[in-house]
């Protein structure tokens, strides 16, 4: 098993993609948040596990827009050889058939390194407390 890298040199940079296709995400351009994933990215919810194709598609159909993605706090990021994961809290306010919903929510996200950068092949997202209470 490899040991986990420090997140000192990797953070910076995963931070700034995240960033980046949060900014993506909230332009509600297809092509352009796609670059940001794998072929084969999936992202689990509670309501199970869609996609890429699946999520782009109700972009570029306009069922499913976002109008703000900000990330709150401090981002935790590990590296393990080309895998990084990345894991945020993060609002955000996204129109899904016509109705509005706002969401408070912990992401979690595997990149891999690979030719021109970092391409995320998971994201698992939970809502968070409202209360900010945290359970060991």
């Amino acid at each position: 098993m490899t040991e986990a890298g420090t997140s000192t040199a990797l953070e910076p940079e995963l931070v700034a993609v995240a960033d980046g296709w949060a900014r993506a995400i909230v332009s509600n351009d297809a092509a352009r948040i796609g670059e940001y994933m794998s072929e084969d990215w999936v992202i689990v919810s509670e309501n199970g596990v869609a996609t890429r194709e699946e999520f782009l598609a109700l972009v570029r159909s306009g069922e499913l827009t976002h109008s703000a993605m900000d990330r709150v706090g401090d981002a935790r990021v590990r590296g393990y050889g080309d895998t990084a994961v990345l894991t945020i809290r993060q609002t955000n306010t996204a129109h899904f058939r016509g109705r509005r919903f706002d969401a408070d929510e912990w992401v979690s996200d595997v990149f891999v390194r690979r030719a021109g950068g970092w391409a995320c092949v998971l994201s698992q997202i939970t809502s968070a407390l409202r209360n900010d209470v945290i359970t060991e």
